[in-house]
């Protein structure tokens, strides 16, 4: 899906020749650069991300154009493993920082020469990702900015991600469907991503893009969130919102911040909202190809209720059942909190991680995962795990219970009463 921007920032500034950059903005920059709030977790006065990148800025590589053109051999098509509108990505091979050893793998992000508004989202993303560091966030190693006679050269170096996407995972049928565990993990893990932004740093950071295509997955499948060249810092002390163009990408963003431009840490907690029906459904957020009552996701789930006993018509197929339906219909009513329209009634995304945190749990405690289910409608109380072979240790117990209770059952033999039991209990 291609980003939106409803309005064009007119302002103009003279680009610097290198790496200075990082450490100077246009007026419009450093207004909204200090649009900060006061964390729950920061007793003093926050700093904005510009003066924190400063204390953290030699933790990054400062890498020449030509040591990335190596890296890539000179940027081939057969290294070329993702593109969208801000350019491509190609995957290399960078030489260790003490020079020694094997080759790091990496994924160099080479921004297309649009000018002004590429370079101000590539600032972005160096200032945020130079200072954030969490498990669940994409590490960014280092940067190039070069201003030659042929034009800006902005390039951006991160740790290499594998298994590429949750988008990918999800919507293309050349990758092997995710489980449903895998998908429960994936979305807990971007749920910590998007807390640890919103209420464990200095100061707030509004993602502002997340949405499937954005979650990418290292080797084992852990998610971390990328592409941080929309995101903002929150609103400042006695504010309740940062205004702003509005940006983003259709199907994700909140309704509400496409209305007002009024942009908070709920806009956020809304997109989550709206992948979590991506995992349960298999479908992306807006399908034109689709019947018209089903090209928009969110319209389309309303037909189906979490309570409703037609819920499992909308799980996604490639699961072949295997799942927990008692489980989806948490994460049904999860993400419709996420998407209640009223933005302050949203919940922060640290009581979606508690919540995505006992659904993993009761999911792991299941006598026999996974879950597998005859068509996905049952009522929770009559929810039974079917097995290949045989059946469940509780079950075998129920059944024995069962054939000592038949020995009083009058008018029914006992054959009989077991025939009609047998189906409720394996």
């Amino acid at each position: 899906m291609k980003c939106f921007h409803y309005f064009k920032d007119r302002s103009r500034s003279r680009l610097q020749k290198s790496a200075p950059i990082l450490n100077n903005q246009s007026k419009t920059d450093t207004s909204e650069a200090q649009r900060v709030i006061k964390s729950s977790c920061s007793a003093t006065s926050p700093r904005s991300i510009p003066e924190l990148y400063e204390e953290k800025a030699q933790n990054l590589r400062v890498f020449t154009f030509s040591e990335l053109k190596q890296a890539t051999n000179n940027f081939s098509r057969l290294l070329k493993i993702g593109e969208g509108g801000f350019g491509s990505v190609y995957k290399g091979g960078i030489k260790p920082v003490e020079g020694k050893g094997d080759p790091i793998v990496v994924a160099i992000k080479k921004l297309n020469r649009d000018g002004y508004q590429g370079h101000k989202q590539w600032v972005a993303e160096v200032h945020f990702l130079g200072v954030v560091e969490h498990p669940n966030l994409v590490k960014l190693i280092g940067y190039c900015a070069v201003d030659g006679e042929r034009g800006i050269q902005r390039l951006l170096v991160y740790e290499y991600m594998p298994n590429k996407s949750l988008e990918d995972h999800l919507f293309h049928k050349d990758y092997p469907p995710l489980s449903w565990d895998s998908r429960l993990q994936i979305v807990l893990g971007a749920a910590e991503g998007l807390a640890y932004l919103h209420e464990e740093l200095e100061i707030q950071v509004i993602y502002r893009d997340f949405k499937s295509s954005n979650v990418l997955l290292d080797d084992k499948f852990k998610a971390k969130l990328s592409d941080f060249g929309l995101a903002r810092e929150g609103p400042k002390a006695g504010h309740s919102h940062v205004s702003t163009a509005v940006v983003g990408t259709y199907g994700y963003a909140a309704p509400d911040y496409i209305e007002t431009g009024h942009l908070t840490s709920k806009s956020d907690v809304w997109s989550f909202g709206v992948v979590l029906y991506e995992i349960l459904t298999g479908r992306r957020s807006l399908e034109r190809d689709r019947p018209k009552s089903e090209q928009k996701l969110l319209e389309w789930v309303k037909q189906y209720p979490a309570e409703s006993r037609k819920f499992g018509m909308i799980i996604d197929s490639r699961l072949e059942n295997q799942y927990s339906i008692s489980a989806a219909r948490k994460i049904a009513k999860l993400a419709d909190s996420c998407l209640v329209k009223s933005a302050k009634d949203r919940p922060r995304m640290s009581k979606v991680v508690e919540t995505l945190k006992q659904i993993v749990v009761q999911v792991a405690a299941a006598e026999s995962p996974p879950m597998k289910y005859a068509d996905g409608a049952e009522d929770e109380e009559n929810e039974h795990p079917v097995k290949g072979v045989g059946a469940s240790e509780s079950a075998k117990r129920r059944m024995a219970h069962l054939a000592k209770i038949s020995e009083h059952i009058g008018g029914v033999s006992r054959r009989r009463f077991m025939i009609m039991h047998r189906a409720k209990v394996t």
